[in-house]
């Protein structure tokens, strides 16, 4: 991971982790990555919402692709940035969640409510879904 208190002292620091196939045992594992880069992080209640979202993109793209993943998360002084990349050319669709369909269809919508930005690329074979969170107060 490199120099995990470098975005506290004004550098960039990044985590980069390679998920396994199906495995949704990458989710907390995930998150636990995650809240140890951004430990020092100084927006408020930033941290929190940044789980919550990568949780959402790294479950999509376990259970709708089929194949592995790369989760890159950078966080620097001007925010953090999330991406999560996967071998599937398909696009994610954000969807209006049905009332009776439990918690599915909800994490786009979440993505889209709770991160200063967000989107979808191209990425070679596959694409790439990312958010980000700027730095500062929220």
């Amino acid at each position: 991971m490199g120099d995990d208190d470098g975005a506290h002292r004004g550098e960039a620091s990044q985590l980069r982790r390679r998920l396994g196939c199906s495995d949704l045992r990458e989710v907390p594992e995930a998150r636990r990555a995650l809240r140890e880069l951004l430990r020092h992080w100084e927006r408020p209640g930033g941290s929190e919402i940044a789980e919550l979202l990568t949780s959402e993109l790294v479950t999509n793209a376990l259970v709708h692709t089929d194949r592995d993943a790369v989760l890159t998360a950078t966080v620097s002084p001007h925010g953090l940035r999330v991406e999560v990349r996967d071998f599937v050319g398909r696009r994610p669709r954000l969807r209006e969640p049905i009332p009776d369909d439990g918690t599915h269809g909800r994490g786009l919508v979440l993505v889209e409510s709770l991160a200063d930005a967000w989107g979808v690329r191209a990425h070679g074979v596959g694409k790439a879904v990312w958010f980000e969170l700027n730095g500062g107060a929220a």
